[in-house]
């Protein structure tokens, strides 16, 4: 078990934020499986929280059963991050994070994410100014710096703990890396003994071994899984059966067609039809990774024109694998 302030989270893993990922749905479906001990939000800007854009509040609701749940904000100014970190408080979640790795473009131009490990004095500003402002845990979450030559994840640890973070996440790449190569399992070790608050590993976690074998190669305190819980949502429930020495167990053809259905019915009731087609595309993607004729799937989802008919095509992509299995 891992305290994180009042939070209890058991077991010690965590749903990453990924941005256009893990919007209410995915959290939810995420949640009901089990398994996990903390489910974020996408990330979201400091600005648009502020701002009051319809669109972001929207985002940021979540329902009771979510919990406990984290909010990750990012920026690059103190004062707006600190506000809309307030905002995060007032609409009752749990933990608020604070991005410093995201390695997208778009946002280390704007000084932010991963950006902010080569400012330290700019992060430090804005971790403590944010921690003042909060009564619930921050924590940070962030890589090993911008580039191999410029790692600074260590002083922005010790920046973390002397400022009352409650934990750091710290995912084992490079901003420069992005998703490519294999995560420096090493580097969570020695930030782990770098610091007394709690350490959260991040990075290669492909199936339930692997969280094991991190948590006894690094001493991490929790599991952070980002991409992997795209493609297996059970995986939390399989590494939690694997902490107590229970048996791993896969899901079923029935267990999957039931998942991507009900997901798919959720993003239909509450997004207009071309953005849900959007992600339904992309979800089955992830969903289908590794079945049999997924790819063919893959393929014809493409040309479909609604979301009845792309319905359809998964009710009989699937009654075609029961048909196949039961032959």
């Amino acid at each position: 078990m891992l305290n994180l302030g009042p939070v209890r989270v058991q077991p010690p893993l965590f749903l990453a934020p990924m941005a256009g990922v893990t919007d209410r749905d995915f959290r939810l479906i995420v949640r009901r499986i089990g398994g996990v001990g903390v489910v974020a939000m996408e990330f979201i800007s400091s600005r648009a929280i502020v701002g009051g854009h319809r669109r972001t509040r929207e985002l940021m609701h979540f329902a009771a059963e979510e919990r406990p749940l984290a909010i990750q904000i990012y920026g690059s100014d103190v004062a707006t991050m600190a506000a809309a970190a307030e905002v995060v408080e007032e609409l009752g979640a749990d933990i608020c994070d604070i991005n410093m790795g995201c390695p997208a473009n778009k946002v280390l131009k704007g000084c932010a994410g991963a950006a902010l490990m080569a400012d330290l004095p700019l992060a430090e500003k804005m971790i403590a100014t944010v921690k003042a402002r909060l009564s619930i845990p921050l924590t940070v979450k962030f890589r090993l710096g911008l580039n191999v030559k410029d790692q600074s994840y260590l002083d922005l640890g010790r920046i973390c703990e002397e400022n009352g973070v409650a934990a750091v996440a710290m995912h084992a790449r490079t901003a420069k890396q992005m998703f490519r190569g294999a995560a420096d399992w090493s580097a969570i070790a020695r930030l782990k003994q770098e610091l007394t608050i709690p350490v959260i590993g991040n990075g290669d976690i492909n199936q339930a071994d692997d969280a094991l074998r991190m948590l006894a190669e690094t001493g991490c305190d929790g599991v952070m899984i980002g991409r992997t819980a795209t493609k297996n949502p059970w995986i939390f429930r399989q590494i939690e059966a694997r902490m107590s020495g229970g048996r791993i167990t896969e899901p079923t053809l029935e267990d999957r067609r039931d998942l991507i259905l009900g997901h798919f019915r959720m993003v239909v009731q509450r997004d207009n039809e071309r953005y849900a087609l959007h992600k339904l595309r992309k979800f089955t993607g992830w969903y289908t990774h590794g079945l049999p004729h997924g790819r063919m799937l893959r393929q014809k989802i493409n040309q479909l024109p609604d979301v009845e008919s792309f319905l359809a095509a998964v009710e009989d992509f699937f009654e075609h694998l029961l048909d196949e299995r039961a032959a």
